[in-house]
């Protein structure tokens, strides 16, 4: 199942809910639409080994955040504060915006 990117894009702040990380907030890094999958900020750290190369005189174990899926994240809102689901609005000048479903909150980008 594809899932819209509309909802979820890069800068967004979001709250997992599933998962080991289950309850961490984090600022979106990128965001991997085909893959249905987000990079978000200090959430789900994983180790990589790495040689020593020209680029990277020593090696050793590397830590960096890992994707998770799309469907384990949701948009925070900026009133209530936590996680909440959305839901599309089109405004006067036909413009598509995000609403809260739990306050009515529109969400603005830039």
């Amino acid at each position: 199942m594809k899932y819209s990117s509309f909802h979820i894009r890069k800068n967004d702040l979001v709250e997992v809910i599933a998962g080991k990380e289950k309850g961490k907030t984090g600022k979106v890094l990128q965001v991997f639409p085909k893959k249905d999958r987000v990079l978000v900020e200090k959430v789900n750290f994983i180790k990589r080994h790495s040689r020593p190369s020209a680029k990277t005189r020593q090696g050793g174990i590397v830590q960096k955040e890992a994707p998770i899926h799309i469907a384990n994240v949701l948009l925070v809102c900026p009133k209530c504060n936590k996680g909440e689901r959305m839901g599309n609005k089109r405004q006067d000048d036909g413009k598509k915006t995000l609403v809260c479903k739990s306050c009515g909150e529109l969400i603005e980008r830039k």
